[in-house]
């Protein structure tokens, strides 16, 4: 097999390439480039799984980035199991055409417990005194210490949240290297997120977004050019396309004013009582799914929900089925907003009574997928002093809540999930081999790309 690597450059789009993308706009020119279209919800987990087992999502089960597990009563984000994929993965038939076939998986999600031969993904550790400290969670276990003896403590808090920055690509991009150098896998899966930061909290137009785009360029030069220089054939691909959004749509506050929603309230404040709720919403993006425990109320949830400003269509199951989301862990309905808006997980009606976890970034206990986790809240005045005082109090050993996030959904200038109205917003593939990707293609085609480019002379 001819050993491939695919660099996931996660929000790059057509539109984005270009002069402050001088090396990957080279690097096409000497092959292909092609838009893809993308799986609804255009989100991480549900593109990635497609694009590594072929499959739609009423197929592999991933039907967006959490969902209501409903043999659980809990609503779930961010899971890291590869069991919830419920389709073969792409190294698993390239294993069957060659027994001696590898590969590495480099923080591409669902990559805990998975047949990959090498993994590396953020996993926190989270001792019983609440402290949550950065780590990764690695197979074989032993290259976890090796790589953090090297280039340091997997840096989570650039990865995700206010502080987001290149620096978790040059992590990733650097372990991916001593991946190579020491194992040297066939097939090499490698996520590189920078981008997706600033254009959710600017927006795509932003100028300011230049600098993103020239870093991430620097990030796969380096690893172009080492891969290549190593004869593997490199594939650059992104999940969805980033676009400008002006308002956010609470679809929760809205079926809390009709009595669907009921919560729980614990020390004055509110949490959201999936099981007990007649509807609800699973916010993630531009897409929500409404599960809806009583049957009878489908019809007019669904007509509430459908009347929404912000809100373009929703499907019931005869759509579902159209859109390929017709799988048991969708909602009865699916949402899916207007180009302009994207959906809030919020359910309270006083942010007096929002949960202590609002204001913090922490992707496990909310309900659904929060944007707003990227700023720090505006009305702080010493943002630093902040934090170096809430960092003091940990480091004394007292429990501490980093409350420093805001509830100001109008600081989100971008988002993603529906399909894009213009290829040019949307995701893309891109190699420097001739005739390897053709002028269109599917999510589904990508795992045959990938598997053309492992076995093809």
């Amino acid at each position: 097999m001819h050993k491939t690597v695919v660099l996931n450059v996660v929000g790059l789009t057509p539109s984005l390439v270009g002069e402050h993308t001088p090396f990957l706009s080279r690097w096409a020119s000497q092959g292909e480039m092609a838009p893809i279209k993308p799986v609804l919800p255009a989100v991480t987990t549900s593109a990635q799984a497609s694009y590594l087992t072929g499959k739609l999502p009423d197929e592999h089960g991933i039907v967006g980035n959490g969902w209501y597990f409903r043999d659980e009563c809990e609503i779930k984000f961010w899971r890291q199991s590869n069991k919830l994929v419920q389709a073969p993965k792409v190294w698993e038939k390239a294993r069957t055409i060659d027994p001696n076939f590898t590969c590495a998986n480099l923080f591409w999600w669902y990559n805990m417990y998975s047949s990959v031969d090498f993994s590396v993904t953020p996993r926190p550790m989270y001792p019983a005194d609440g402290r949550k400290i950065p780590d990764v969670y690695t197979h074989p276990g032993d290259l976890r210490f090796q790589l953090q003896e090297r280039f340091g403590t997997f840096p989570l808090f650039n990865f995700w949240g206010p502080n987001s920055s290149i620096s978790s690509c040059e992590w990733i991009a650097d372990a991916a290297q001593v991946v190579e150098e020491k194992h040297a896998p066939t097939l090499s899966l490698i996520y590189l997120p920078h981008l997706d930061y600033n254009l959710q909290r600017l927006g795509p137009h932003d100028e300011s977004v230049a600098s993103d785009l020239k870093e991430i360029d620097g990030i796969c030069q380096d690893l172009i050019e080492f891969y290549e220089a190593r004869g593997a054939r490199v594939i650059v691909l992104s999940e969805y396309g980033i676009t400008p959004v002006n308002r956010a749509v609470s679809l929760n506050q809205v079926l809390r004013e009709k009595g669907y929603i009921a919560v729980r309230e614990e020390m004055g404040r509110e949490l959201l009582d999936a099981g007990a709720s007649t509807a609800f919403a699973v916010a993630d993006h531009q897409l929500a799914h409404i599960y809806v425990n009583d049957a009878d109320k489908i019809s007019q949830v669904r007509q509430l929900i459908e009347n929404l400003p912000g809100v373009d269509f929703v499907l019931g199951e005869e759509e579902k089925a159209t859109y390929h989301l017709n799988h048991p862990r969708s909602g009865e309905l699916v949402a899916v907003a207007a180009p302009d808006a994207w959906f809030t997980y919020y359910y309270w009606l006083d942010d007096t009574r929002a949960p202590d976890f609002a204001r913090a970034v922490d992707i496990h206990r909310k309900p659904g997928y929060d944007p707003v986790e990227l700023f720090v809240d505006p009305a702080i005045r010493f943002p630093q002093l902040k934090f170096a005082q809430l960092l003091l109090k940990k480091k004394l050993g007292f429990r501490t809540l980093f409350d420093v996030i805001s509830l100001d959904t109008s600081l989100v200038k971008g988002s993603h999930g529906r399909v894009p109205s213009s290829p040019e917003e949307g995701p893309l593939v891109m190699t420097n081999q001739s005739e390897a990707i053709g002028d269109s293609v599917k999510a589904t085609d990508v795992e045959g790309l990938i598997l053309k480019s492992l076995t093809s002379e």
